[in-house]
């Protein structure tokens, strides 16, 4: 199986633009940079869509956000259980 390419967000934006010019048509711009239509269509859809937040990078924003809730949990976690230790501990000195 072949590797999935990876293209930068510069790329693509420079695609966007060539395919918006008049005279031209998607599968022209597609066909000239060795892509598939449908993705340049899906490029330019995302960019009509979100402008120059378009293309975020690496990674879909929900997963960062989960990796950031992951990480909470994990110190939310430990601070319950330090909590539970110093309660019986404590209540053992009380006796």
């Amino acid at each position: 199986m072949a590797s999935r390419r990876k293209f930068s967000d510069e790329y693509k934006r420079e695609a966007v633009r060539l395919a918006t010019q008049p005279g031209v048509t998607k599968s022209q711009v597609a066909s000239d940079l060795g892509i598939n239509a449908n993705l340049l269509g899906r490029w330019c859809k995302d960019y009509s869509a979100n402008g120059e937040a378009a293309f975020p990078g690496q990674g879909k924003p929900r997963d960062q956000e989960m990796a950031q809730l992951k990480r909470e949990l994990a110190r939310v976690k430990k601070e319950r259980d330090f909590l539970r230790e110093a309660a019986t501990f404590f209540a053992r000195e009380s006796k």
